[in-house]
């Protein structure tokens, strides 16, 4: 029994697609089992098991872990991600699971100057301490994650602070297809993949793409470091921290210029998901 935590979430309910698709048996997890898994109704074989589980709820993790070889670790960022994940680790390795899918970071470093991919980097050391065969995935920016943009989009404008510098998107449902695969070939335990979609784009080009995409001029426009934050903070009404998050991760693509890998394609025997399909099929929310 393969287990999914944060089945809700963008990347695990990716997988939990993935799974079904290869007809295999899955424990989809999530603290709000009353409400349904977006795109999971009526009858399935195998069946999907839904079960409430908290990282923060020891007791809950022992029930769900209960019966399964295997795990898919992805959780939300957060200030407390650090400590939430070590239990899960912990807990599942005195549950009896064997393979833990985690998903991570770019550039997960002891010395990374992204404060959350310090944490996965610590979070990493954890699962590789523990005993456990493991699987690391490190995704770069979520496509899905663009669709936070849409409501500046309308007004004609991207914020950001990466200038000229290109970032590796790719879209979760590619995540999710990798992730099935850790968790059906065992030729892939034990290594750690950095995935990225099909090129690097920059907010320039993306500010043309959607100028194109949508018929209406979408400018792109450049903030220090600082002016970002703040406006994260104060207009967009970021909690600090993730207003930080995103600060830092703008930063490190100008400090390390980001190339795509050919990761995807490899595993998958066919070529990831395209950025300008993605904006495509989400059209509609770029509109005015």
């Amino acid at each position: 029994m393969i287990v999914v935590m944060g089945a809700t979430g963008a990347t695990g309910n990716a997988l939990l697609h993935s799974l079904l698709a290869l007809g295999t048996p899955v424990r989809a997890l999530t603290r709000t089992p009353h409400r349904s898994i977006p795109g999971i109704a009526g009858a399935h074989q195998p069946p999907v098991e839904v079960q409430y589980a908290d990282a923060a709820d020891p007791d809950s993790l022992h029930t769900a872990f209960k019966g399964a070889d295997q795990l898919f670790l992805a959780m939300a960022n957060s200030p407390v991600q650090v400590e939430l994940e070590t239990r899960v680790i912990d807990i599942a390795a005195s549950s009896g699971i064997g393979h833990i899918v985690k998903i991570s970071a770019p550039a997960a470093e002891p010395d990374s100057p992204v404060a959350i991919s310090r944490g996965h980097h610590a979070v990493e050391e954890h699962l590789r301490a523990s005993g456990l065969n493991h699987t690391i995935l490190r995704p770069y920016a979520f496509m899905q994650n663009l669709l936070r943009l849409a409501p500046a989009v309308a007004q004609g404008v991207i914020l950001g602070s990466m200038g000229d510098a290109a970032c590796n998107y790719i879209d979760c449902r590619d995540i999710g297809d990798v992730a099935a695969a850790a968790l059906t070939r065992p030729d892939m335990a034990g290594a750690t993949y950095s995935l990225t979609g099909p090129e690097a784009v920059s907010y320039p080009e993306l500010a043309s793409r959607l100028t194109a995409l949508t018929d209406n001029q979408i400018r792109y426009i450049d903030l220090t470091p600082g002016e970002l934050r703040d406006n994260l903070v104060h207009k967009a009404h970021m909690p600090t921290w993730l207003a930080d998050h995103v600060t830092e991760i703008q930063q490190l693509a100008i400090a390390r210029p980001e190339t795509p890998t050919t990761t995807v394609s490899d595993i998958l025997g066919r070529p990831p998901r395209t950025l300008d399909a993605f904006l495509h099929e989400h059209q509609a929310h770029f509109q005015r």
